[in-house]
């Protein structure tokens, strides 16, 4: 039903008021759904440019923050919203191409059920403990954790986000058997590592860059295979320890399947004038985050592209539903 409704609302578009629609869109807000909690790293993101988007298209920007199930609550209710452009969801990684490998009866296709609009950046993710926990870098972590077998935690935004597939990678490929503490979104799953509830957690920079300046996370290494311009001296987990580790992480703009094609072109537009302005860029900078901006076309290929490559991760690392 939900398929069939879709298909005849872009029918509908297609035979006469698609061109007319896109002319006159928008003409009223526009919701764009994060599906995470508020103060995490999606919701800092997309707060970052909404209002340069409202700006742009000359209508409110409406953040609605819809969490759980590590950002899949969000993704399919956006999955399941009118094709008209008024619903966006500022989506990532893990509900957009990892969870297919995780979740057999997702309720949602993350290539059929979408028009993605748009990359807008991308984010290492900052491997941090808390100051109190006795390790320095990657290789005391690891000693750390092969020590205190079964006793240590990781937190993460949830079954299925990066911050869990980055962590059992870490698991597979250190030998290491942390045990998994999923969260409601990143904020959360910052106060758990900074309470001392989790030991380690790979948090993206929007969200933990200020603990890690106050002091109350102490940052071991970045997930990426080279070094952050941002972050010159901070090093990568592959030359701290674990060689060949490499994860990065993409935030960017989708609508429901069937979005008429001139209006995900408006809107991709609009943030590629937001992304590319020196304040917008240099808070990306800031927060450890490196401005990404592509096509729709160059984004569903990456899209289709990551579900095979992390499909192969979560596989091997035998990550799965709980």
């Amino acid at each position: 039903m939900k398929t069939t409704s879709k298909l005849f609302a872009a029918l509908l578009f297609a035979v006469g008021f698609g061109s007319a629609a896109a002319q006159e869109y928008p003409t009223k807000p526009i919701r764009l759904i994060v599906p995470y909690a508020a103060g995490g790293a999606t919701d800092i993101l997309a707060r970052q440019i909404a209002p340069g988007m409202a700006e742009q298209l000359g209508q409110q920007i409406v953040i609605e923050n819809k969490p759980g199930a590590g950002g899949g609550i969000g993704t399919a209710f956006v999955a399941k919203a009118a094709p008209d452009g008024y619903t966006l969801v500022f989506g990532n990684i893990g509900p957009n191409a990892i969870f297919p490998a995780i979740y057999p009866n997702l309720t949602y296709d993350p290539e059929k059920d979408f028009a993605p609009i748009c990359n807008v950046v991308n984010t290492p993710l900052i491997l941090v403990t808390r100051p109190q926990t006795p390790v320095k870098n990657v290789r005391e972590l690891i000693a750390y954790g092969k020590a205190n077998a079964g006793k240590v935690f990781y937190g993460s935004v949830g079954i299925g986000a990066m911050s869990h597939v980055a962590s059992e990678l870490f698991n597979l490929m250190a030998g290491t058997k942390f045990i998994h503490v999923p969260y409601k979104g990143s904020a959360p799953a910052s106060i758990g590592a900074i309470s001392g509830e989790t030991t380690m957690y790979f948090g993206t920079g929007p969200e933990i860059t200020s603990h890690i300046k106050s002091g109350t996370l102490r940052a071991l290494a970045i997930s990426t295979s080279t070094r952050n311009p941002a972050s010159p001296d901070l090093p990568t987990v592959a030359e701290s320890g674990l060689p060949g580790f490499a994860v990065d992480v993409w935030f960017g703009l989708l609508a429901p399947a069937g979005t008429p094609r001139p209006i995900v072109d408006k809107i991709y537009r609009a943030v590629g004038v937001v992304v590319n302005t020196p304040d917008v860029r240099k808070r990306f900078i800031d927060n450890n985050a490196v401005p990404a901006y592509n096509s729709p076309d160059e984004f569903a290929a990456m899209i289709k592209s990551d579900i095979v490559k992390w499909g192969k991760v979560v596989r091997d690392a035998g990550i799965k539903a709980e």
